[in-house]
């Protein structure tokens, strides 16, 4: 008998550049290769998903004030999961099993039923999809709403990204937002105000250089329409994580706790704020048997190739 795999089983995915790893445990993307370039901090085998790391958040990102919330005159009482701020945080599948859909050798498809609990009396189908693609990874999330019940639910995923082939520190990462979410001591909203000097990405800065667990709006969208924050390196290689048009939101973190790596970084994609299931910010419901269809990615270029 072998000792069990804390993230669950692995699924893994190859091309003709690159190579990831999808768990089974929060349907985390846990690895990400191209061209033998790590794009995603590797973390060592046998302990749980750090961090959050890669995981799907829904049907919230973020956190709850107290776990508690309150729509259409009524108020509800979520499991608090993150004691030390007294926040029902990162949604309700972040440690729970996903199945398989469809696994091909690029491409694999999980599956995870949220069911109705307390403070959340909602159910949910879920299903995300992780494809290798050219110059990085194509990733699609299909939320649907199987209760009988209009349910709220908002979307985020929690990946941390790297050029693997350069300390952390030494990369730059530029946001194009022109807004910040203000903070308490329990890392929950208190209003939304122009980017300052400590927080305005729209010029590179060095990672090093940062200290930062703060989410940002108003950000500008490229010609596809998408919101991004890059990672550069000094030789000109990039690295991009993109979302598109129902992710308003981009969180950037930096951490020295991330196992393995003296500094690490995550560039989270969110459909709505911290705490929107009070303040109903960017917050979508599903009427019964509506779908509701996000995509993000990460995009690699170096000058040698095309994006």
């Amino acid at each position: 008998m072998t000792l069990a795999d804390p993230t669950g089983h692995r699924y893994t995915l190859t091309s003709s550049r690159a190579r990831a790893e999808v768990c089974q445990v929060g349907g985390a993307l846990r690895s990400l290769n191209i061209d033998g370039v790590d794009l995603v901090p590797r973390y060592p085998d046998g302990i749980p998903t750090p961090a959050a790391s890669g995981i799907v958040l829904v049907p919230w990102p973020n956190r709850i004030r107290d776990g508690k919330w309150t729509q259409g005159g009524q108020t509800r009482q979520l499991a608090i999961t993150e004691p030390a701020f007294s926040n029902a945080s990162h949604g309700l599948l972040r440690f729970a099993p996903y199945d398989v859909a469809s696994l091909e050798a690029d491409a694999v498809t999980l599956r995870a039923v949220i069911y109705p609990q307390t403070g959340y009396p909602f159910q949910l189908e879920t299903r995300v999809t992780y494809r290798l693609v050219q110059n990085g990874l194509h990733v699609s999330h299909t939320v649907t709403n199987i209760g009988a019940q209009p349910a709220p639910v908002a979307l985020g995923t929690h990946p941390y990204v790297c050029i693997g082939d350069v300390a952390t520190a030494d990369l730059t990462i530029d946001v194009a937002a022109a807004e910040r979410f203000e903070l308490d001591a329990r890392k929950l909203p208190t209003g939304v105000a122009p980017v300052d000097a400590a927080h305005d990405l729209r010029s590179p800065r060095r990672v090093g250089d940062l200290s930062i667990d703060t989410a940002f709006g108003a950000i500008e969208r490229d010609h596809n329409g998408r919101i991004s924050g890059t990672l550069r390196a000094p030789d000109g290689r990039t690295l991009s994580v993109w979302a598109g048009e129902d992710f308003e939101y981009l969180q950037v973190f930096t951490t020295d706790r991330y196992p393995g790596h003296e500094l690490a970084v995550a560039i989270e994609p969110m459909s709505a704020p911290a705490d929107a299931f009070n303040s109903g910010q960017s917050l979508r419901w599903l009427s019964p048997l509506e779908s509701w269809e996000l995509e993000w990615g990460i995009e690699y270029t170096t000058p040698d190739h095309d994006a």
